[in-house]
């Protein structure tokens, strides 16, 4: 960041404004802090009694891979709208959302995923524009070497677990990346 998006004249400095602990993007000219904080990525785990909804990745990053439908969260909608409207535009598929099921932290990409467990409401569903295609899975059947994110990994080796138990929980957790691979922390409650 070069210049202030607020009065447009004054260049940034990155300094720790009075009253904050970490330095900040600071105008030096109308002393706007510029705040950069975390993005939400809110999806859905759309189910049709024993198979999940699958969505083929059409862009970058992960292009090719599958992936639960998701994506960043857009203002002036809630967290389950967001996976609504992600489910709608990623594999036009209508969707019940049933309840919160996973929150993932990613400190590394500043994200935060929340997963929601929906239903499908139809059989209606096509790749939308950033999907290749979209297909139902059964557990036996989903490609694991091919899903474009460690979330997704997780969301689904939780849901198939919480699945045989028949007993679906809220999982907590921080996807942190070792020296080969992301690997999934679970937090306890305390």
């Amino acid at each position: 960041m070069k210049f202030c998006s607020q009065c447009g004249s004054g260049s940034i400095v990155w300094q720790v404004p009075d009253g904050d602990n970490r330095p900040r993007h600071v105008c030096g000219e109308c002393n706007e802090i510029h705040y950069q904080n975390p993005k939400l990525v809110v999806g859905s785990i759309p189910v049709w009694e024993d198979r999940i909804l699958l969505c083929k990745r059409a862009i970058p990053p992960r292009y090719g891979y599958w992936t639960l439908p998701a994506g960043f969260m857009e203002n002036g909608e809630t967290t389950p709208e967001a996976a609504e409207r992600e489910t709608l535009e990623e594999a036009n598929a209508r969707v019940e959302i049933l309840g919160l099921y996973t929150v993932m932290n990613i400190p590394h990409t500043n994200q935060v995923y929340m997963m929601f467990r929906s239903r499908l409401l139809d059989l209606d569903f096509g790749p939308g524009t950033e999907s290749l295609e979209c297909e139902l899975f059964r557990e036996d059947q989903i490609p694991w070497e091919e899903l474009a994110f460690p979330t997704i990994t997780e969301t689904l080796r939780l849901f198939f677990e919480d699945r045989r138990r028949e007993a679906y929980g809220t999982h907590l957790g921080d996807i942190v990346h070792g020296t080969r691979r992301a690997e999934f922390l679970p937090r306890r409650p305390r």
